[in-house]
């Protein structure tokens, strides 16, 4: 409601899917207030992730010597 400045009438009159967008985008908002909020979305953004960085891991990976170890 207060993200998006609506009434609890609206809000409630509101498709599920759009108030499930808004509610996600609410917390998206309150949580970069915050570093504890940005730690807790950068993880969530890390943990969401199904493919590899491998530019990142080969970058990773010269730094710590020729073979890897």
């Amino acid at each position: 409601m207060d993200y998006c400045h609506l009434s609890v009438c609206e809000v409630q009159e509101m498709a599920i899917d759009l108030y499930l967008f808004f509610l996600r985008e609410a917390m998206i908002f309150e949580n970069a207030k915050t570093e504890e909020g940005r730690k807790y979305l950068k993880n969530c953004w890390r943990i969401e992730q199904t493919v590899p960085d491998r530019k990142r891991l080969r970058k990773l990976k010269k730094g710590n010597g020729e073979n890897g170890k």
